[in-house]
């Protein structure tokens, strides 16, 4: 998600260039009419509060673990709250305008307040923020980056209970930091911009690490307002020094093995956390995504390693003999967590427990974290395969049917995923006591397919297995076992065929459909040459005066519903939602939406449905359209599969492709809520059971500056959020905000 936008996409470092030269089509061509509409998916802060933390409003338009004793592990919440009986059928606010300006706007009756900062305090002990670059023990504070996120109820004696609303758990991540171009340094977290040159001094490296990874924080409501708690005992940082359990099919192979745990059944820490979900028993799974970037290789590590198979795995993964690492930490010194970062073949075994060789392959999975249990086990759920994770959405359940989970993978021309657990869904799961015991059971043992997409608007789950005999013939690359599919499931899906996508990202399950839907970022490497229907824009778009861009330039949602509604259906149908795209746009082959001024928007990152009011909220991560406005979020009331339109679009030399379009939207189901301040992401969206406060992450807000302009305010593109009042210095910082509307209703309504 991090490092989306087109000034970031020359660096070499980062996970969503295309690494995949396999020949797959970007679409398998099936000759079967398109299938018939059917029924789809059934059934499935009583301590002080930090005094940084007072209600500040922003614009509105028109108007290292905490070393307090750990609480006792709360009891299983109860089962999820249903979702509201009558969604919301029309969004009763007004559309919020573009902007340019450097503040959040809202629209009309409502407030939006910053909730929870970059470097915020979380412990007693920690002292308060000075945002000068002076701070450290990041293990106490808010890490930055704030990307997905989830909310978990909190009774008033600090039980858990899912259907609480004035007191909970927020599980946020913190993707990455902020530096600009190739440079190394995390620069406003050093008094000057920090150290660009190798080595890294330890102390820099030791500050950046924490940055990353996620934070479990308490946020009570007092009166009409939020705050966070700043010494919870259920606060909490999860780091890259955090230690994990390796679990599912891949635990214990020798891929897994490594100097730290020659075992291959645990490792430390994740890294480079992007989006997430809640799993029907209660936990959060977070998603590792551009990860392969932070570990370097040697110049001459392909003859190191005799030029074996796992060369192929780290190219396909992003990392080339002699690739550079994003910040430079494995020059830190000595030490083995430095040491970590360089995955060069340095040992004399056999199997690697002596260097750090596999140490990539322990990360880029879905990690499951317990938020109200401190003492639980931290666990990497490998069996649903290693890519640059995004999201994960689950399947409606139904009693005595096994439960599917959605993935996307977060690169150019990658796939879309989807696991079946073995194990059918038993209601009485939803409390048990023991919920990271419940995901050993639906998370460890199934079926993990990828996707490809026909020209009918019909589709088909690939299963990656070892017994699938393309997997078994593959010649660029020669599984051993399923531990060797699913921690390479990428070259099994190019084994496969699966289609290349334009760059999957978040997915979400509508609440009452059952559908799944799928945000498509962008596509810069997309040619008029290689659209096809799932896929099916090439054009070229001006940004401003001079800057010419092509490809799948505004990205699009695409949805998928399973044939007869079964999460473990080997078919399913499709259609786009949403192409995104300015709104005076040629409608013929770029506004296939007819988006209106309040409506328009470019690449759609961050999707998340309300359960409370079936809203679908739309994040953008653009560098597209930010010549007229900054990211924004916007609020959808969609239809279903197949309720639009075949449009046939037609390219010079007479190439012509079809796709299916979702019926148009109008301006009381698709409006735009809120823009952020310059330089931002939208990314995470959370909210409170009885849907009256929704939480919502603004990410790197002004990180476009090099970092000898670090201690300049005057060279920041952003101030935000210390120009709303928020903490101390003018140095930009991601936060998490709470946005509630002032006659105290439902969000959107």
């Amino acid at each position: 998600m991090y490092m989306n936008k087109p000034h970031d996409l020359s660096l070499s470092l980062i996970d969503d260039e295309d690494h995949n030269t396999s020949n797959n089509p970007s679409f398998q061509s099936v000759l079967t009419a398109r299938l018939s509409r059917r029924n789809v998916l059934r059934g499935s802060l009583g301590t002080a509060v930090t005094g940084m933390l007072s209600a500040v409003s922003l614009s509105a338009c028109g108007g290292g673990d905490d070393p307090a004793p750990a609480p006792a592990p709360a009891p299983a919440p109860a089962p999820a709250p249903a979702p509201a009986a009558k969604p919301l059928e029309k969004l009763n606010f007004a559309a919020v305008a573009k902007s340019l300006e450097d503040k959040v706007v809202v629209p009309a009756g409502y407030t939006a307040t910053v909730l929870y900062a970059l470097g915020d305090p979380i412990t007693a002990a920690a002292t308060a923020y000075k945002n000068d670059g002076s701070d450290g023990d990041f293990e106490s504070r808010a890490g930055d980056h704030h990307d997905g996120m989830e909310y978990y109820g909190l009774s008033a004696d600090g039980k858990a209970d899912l259907k609480a609303s004035d007191r909970g758990l927020l599980v946020i991540n913190h993707e990455a930091t902020s530096h600009a171009g190739t440079e190394r340094a995390s620069a406003f977290v050093h008094l000057t911009g920090g150290t660009n040159t190798l080595p890294r001094p330890a102390a820099e490296v030791d500050r950046e690490v924490p940055l990353h990874g996620l934070s479990v924080v308490e946020v009570k409501k007092t009166g009409t307002a939020f705050g966070y708690v700043k010494d919870s005992a259920f606060n909490r940082r999860i780091t890259p020094l955090t230690p994990v359990v390796l679990s599912g099919v891949a635990a214990g192979s020798g891929l897994m093995k490594t100097k730290y745990a020659i075992d291959g059944k645990t490792a430390r820490g994740t890294l480079n956390n992007c989006g997430t979900g809640t799993t029907p028993w209660g936990t959060t799974l977070t998603g590792e995504e551009n990860w392969s970037g932070y570990f370097t290789r040697g110049a001459a590590d392909d003859a190191a390693r005799a030029n074996d198979k796992s060369v192929t795995s780290l190219k396909r993964y992003g990392r080339n003999q002699g690739a550079a690492s994003r910040h430079g930490w494995e020059t830190g010194g000595a030490d083995d967590k430095y040491a970590r970062w360089d995955i060069s073949k340095k040992g004399a075994s056999a199997d690697g427990s002596d260097d750090y060789r596999n140490e990539l392959n322990t990360f880029g999975y879905l990690v499951e974290i317990d938020a109200y249990n401190k003492a639980a086990a931290i666990k990497k759920r490998t069996s649903l395969g290693r890519f640059a994770h995004e999201s994960a959405a689950f399947s409606k359940l139904v009693e005595g049917k096994p439960l599917a989970v959605y993935m996307g993978d977060d690169s150019r021309g990658e796939y879309i995923y989807k696991w079946v657990s073995e194990a059918a869904w038993a209601a009485a799961d939803a409390t048990a006591a023991d919920r990271i015991a419940t995901g050993d059971k639906y998370l460890d043992k199934g079926k993990l397919f990828v996707a490809k997409f026909n020209a009918d608007g019909s589709g088909e789950w690939v299963e990656l297995s070892i017994n699938n005999a393309a997997i078994k013939a593959a010649t660029n690359y020669s599984f051993a076992d399923q531990a060797d599919v699913v921690v390479n499931a990428r070259l099994a899906a190019d084994a496969v065929g699966a289609t290349k996508m334009d760059r999957p990202e978040w997915c979400a399950a509508h609440p009452t459909t059952g559908e799944v839907y799928f945000t498509l970022t962008n596509n810069s490497n997309r040619t008029a040459a290689t659209v096809d229907a799932a896929n099916p824009r090439f054009y070229e778009d001006t940004k401003g005066t001079a800057t010419k861009q092509s490809g799948n330039v505004n990205g699009h949602i695409i949805r998928v519903a399973e044939v007869n509604g079964e999460a473990a259906a080997a078919t399913f149908k499709w259609d786009v939602y949403l192409f995104g795209s300015e709104a005076g746009a040629d409608k013929s082959l770029v506004n296939l939406s007819s988006l209106t001024d309040d409506q328009d928007m470019s690449s759609p990152d961050g999707l998340w449905f309300s359960r409370a009011t079936g809203v679908c909220w739309i994040q953008t991560d653009d560098g597209a359209y930010t010549d007229k406005t900054n990211c924004m979020m916007l609020a959808g009331i969609p239809g279903k599969v197949g309720d639009g339109e075949k449009k046939t679009l037609s390219y010079a030399g007479g190439k012509t492709v079809d796709t299916y379009v979702g019926k148009a939207p109008t301006a009381d189901t698709l409006k735009r809520f809120l823009v952020g301040p310059v330089d931002c992401e939208l990314t995470g969206c959370a909210e409170t059971p009885d849907g009256k406060a929704l939480f919502v992450n603004i990410q790197h807000p002004g990180e476009t500056i090099s970092s000898a302009n670090a201690a300049d305010a005057s060279k920041y593109l952003s101030q935000w959020p210390s120009n709303a009042g928020y903490g101390a210095g003018k140095r930009p910082r991601s936060a998490t905000i709470v946005i509630t509307k002032n006659d105290g209703g439902v969000i959107g309504s």
